[in-house]
């Protein structure tokens, strides 16, 4: 049965390891995740050391785990990895990242939350650069890249299309560097980053392939450049999260569709709602008592209308 599965997923469990017995009997696994696991992980891949690594392996993750820098080189013994997640893995470090990029040249998507815990940096990302030239997707939160190893990665990773920055210490200098010198990306999402608007002007010149940008939470940037930058770039994509309240003025103009808003008062239709509860039907027989009430009012009404119409006919 284990020869047969192709993706494994252990997720918050106590007693993880004890399923390392299966993860290496699986000779065709292709995905492997651990997320959240007790216990300490470079059990594992140091059976990936040992001539037993999983060849047949294409994607792993990783998420707040125990692993080492000597698990994580162990990973690197997986030659045919494409696809790498390092989440919270706290214990790893750009020793680690450089055994990935050393052995694992297919790699495709990798991304990194460093924790901002700055174990992981531009030693680690210019070892890929130099070595996983077949990069397309890199995203990166919680580490903080300068245009050295930004300028690396556009030079070597010719066909790096998707880049995410979120949480990092990224400013002005380091979009510009993007944008002079990755000339094949077309997706880029910067989170919570100190830019502004002189970054973003940037984008309106380089970049050439770029086709979707995503800005979130970065409090230097202002509406108005998104405007200028949707002027400047008609193709481009632009999601933001930059929201300015336009105030009413107090002209013709606002006040007659203000008016329009607002309903005629022959249009506007009313209903009554019983309150969930234990008085509800109470509430709701009182109601219709009430309704019936105003429907004998007005047939009396119109009785008493009709009968002094009637009387006063009969005197003249």
């Amino acid at each position: 049965a284990a020869a047969s599965l192709k993706s494994i997923l252990l997720k918050e469990l106590v007693d993880g390891l004890s399923f390392i017995p299966l993860i290496m009997g699986s000779k065709n696994l292709k995905t492997l995740k651990i997320i959240r696991c007790q216990g300490n992980w470079d059990e594992l891949f140091k059976v990936f050391s040992h001539g037993n690594a999983m060849t047949s392996l294409m994607e792993v993750h990783i998420e707040r785990i125990q692993v080492s820098d000597y698990g994580v080189s162990a990973i690197s013994n997986c030659l045919n990895l494409e696809i790498l997640h390092l989440i919270k893995v706290w214990d790893c470090s750009n020793v680690g990242l450089s055994c990935i990029a050393e052995h694992c040249k297919k790699l495709r998507k990798l991304h990194i939350d460093g924790w901002r815990i700055n174990r992981i940096g531009d030693e680690g990302l210019m070892a890929i650069a130099k070595q996983c030239l077949d990069l397309q997707e890199l995203v990166l939160i919680g580490v903080n890249p300068t245009c050295l190893s930004l300028s690396s990665l556009a030079s070597n990773c010719v066909n790096l299309e998707r880049l995410a920055l979120c949480g990092s210490r990224v400013g002005d200098e380091e979009i510009a560097c993007i944008a002079a010198k990755c000339k094949s990306l077309k997706k880029l999402c910067i989170k919570g980053c100190p830019i502004s608007n002189i970054g973003i002007e940037s984008l309106a010149w380089g970049c050439p392939n770029l086709a979707k940008i995503k800005v979130k939470k970065c409090r230097g940037v202002t509406g108005e450049i998104r405007e200028w930058l949707v002027e400047k770039r008609r193709s481009l994509s632009v999601n933001w999260d930059v929201e300015e309240i336009d105030h009413l003025d107090a002209s013709s103009s606002d006040a007659g569709s203000a008016r329009e808003a607002v309903p005629e008062l022959g249009q506007v239709e009313t209903g009554v709602e019983a309150p969930v509860g234990g008085d509800g039907r109470l509430t709701m027989l009182k109601t219709r008592l009430g309704v019936l009430a105003g429907r004998s009012l007005m047939a009396c009404t119109f009785g008493r209308w009709s009968s002094n119409s009637t009387d006063s006919s009969s005197s003249l």
